[in-house]
């Protein structure tokens, strides 16, 4: 699952913490910055996005694994790993994740909870793009256990009442961290929300549940696509609580460059050199395109910089289907390098234009002479 380069910030940076933060130091600096850019204190879509930047920095670095990963490759080596798209998660969904942080569900709202979204990143070629394509993807996502079906508890065990908050799953608080935010229904810090524990923890899953499991789906790529939109998968994120859907993948899209053309809008520029005499005196070319290569005519007195279009050779738009043009601007090169032959024709020819050229270059030191033997001259 390839990665190009991410434009996100350091997750350290994010947080507000060294590379070598511990695992408490980085869960005390969550904990302020989710306080700091919560919705209830601060308005706008600025606080939001801050306060789901510090979601996704955390779930990275309280993890070991995606740690390791994340500072050894970056922000690419974090593909297929399960990492959730948190742009598109409701608040509620990312306090009831990171309870163990919070000790407390702000808002206090029960009821079955959509299962998280997931993100992850696939390369294409500009070709691919061109037609449309279908791709095979491979990531990892949390799954119910098979073992003990997502209950938690070992097969043919029960789970009991929760002696703490008697079976609702929440708790009335009214101090410490709640003050912050005024008077709070919380999550029940013993049962976390679902108002009984385990006798006898499944062995396979250690209580939670669930497990990380290898998926592999088949992506639909529409032609047209831009570089940074995603393909929405339905149903292919993390379960639901107690029966409730399953979250999405969010598949985003980055477009490899190709070696000559370049996306602007639907249409693809192509830079082309070509020689001063074909520039001078016109010729038939040969322009890359992404069907191969087309002949383009390039009249004569061209001039560098000049634009031709090839109809329909661009890009289609990803709702009309309507094909974009490919713009090739030329540049004219200037040979560094004449043999003989060459020099004398253009000499001839900078006579017919009544135009000083240069003598035929003379050594350096013979050069060097004439100018100390003549005085230099300030």
């Amino acid at each position: 699952m390839p990665v190009a380069t991410s434009s996100k910030r350091d997750y350290y940076e994010v947080l507000g913490v060294q590379r070598d933060a511990t695992p408490e130091q980085i869960k005390k600096a969550y904990r302020r910055a989710a306080h700091k850019h919560h919705p209830d204190r601060n308005a706008g879509a600025d606080a939001e996005k801050l306060f789901k930047e510090c979601a996704e920095a955390y779930e990275v670095l309280s993890d070991p694994t995606k740690r390791q990963r994340y500072d050894q490759f970056g922000h690419a080596g974090l593909s297929g790993v399960g990492v959730h798209d948190f742009s598109h998660m409701g608040f509620d969904d990312i306090f009831s994740m990171f309870g163990d942080v919070f000790g407390m569900n702000f808002g206090g709202r029960r009821g079955r909870r959509r299962g998280a979204d997931l993100q992850t990143e696939m390369a294409v070629t500009l070709a691919e793009v061109a037609s449309g394509t279908e791709r095979s993807l491979q990531f990892s996502r949390e799954d119910f256990c098979e073992t003990c079906g997502g209950t938690g508890a070992a097969p043919g065990s029960q789970r009991r009442t929760c002696g703490t908050c008697g079976g609702y799953g929440q708790v009335e608080q009214t101090g410490g961290l709640g003050s912050l935010f005024g008077r709070v229904i919380t999550s029940c810090p013993t049962c976390r929300g679902r108002g009984s524990t385990i006798v006898t923890p499944c062995s396979s899953c250690r209580g939670g549940g669930r497990v990380m499991r290898e998926r592999v789906v088949t992506v639909r790529i529409p032609a047209g696509i831009h570089d940074g939109q995603a393909v929405r998968l339905r149903g292919e994120g993390e379960p639901g609580e107690d029966g409730a859907d399953r979250g999405d993948l969010h598949c985003y899209i980055r477009v490899s460059p190709h070696p000559f053309l370049e996306r602007s809008g639907n249409d693809l520029v192509c830079r082309m050199p070509i020689s001063f005499t074909q520039a001078a005196l016109g010729a038939m070319v040969e322009a890359p395109t992404l069907a191969g290569k087309a002949e383009l005519k390039i009249p004569a007195g061209t001039q560098t910089g000049q634009v031709f279009r090839i109809a329909g050779a661009g890009l289609p738009d990803l709702r009309s289907g309507r094909r974009g043009d490919e713009l090739v601007q030329v540049t004219v090169e200037i040979p560094k390098r004449l043999n003989k032959a060459q020099e004398a024709l253009l000499r001839e020819f900078a006579k017919t234009e009544d135009k000083s050229v240069m003598p035929e270059s003379r050594g350096f030191f013979e050069q060097l002479v004439d100018y100390l033997g003549g005085g230099a001259k300030t």
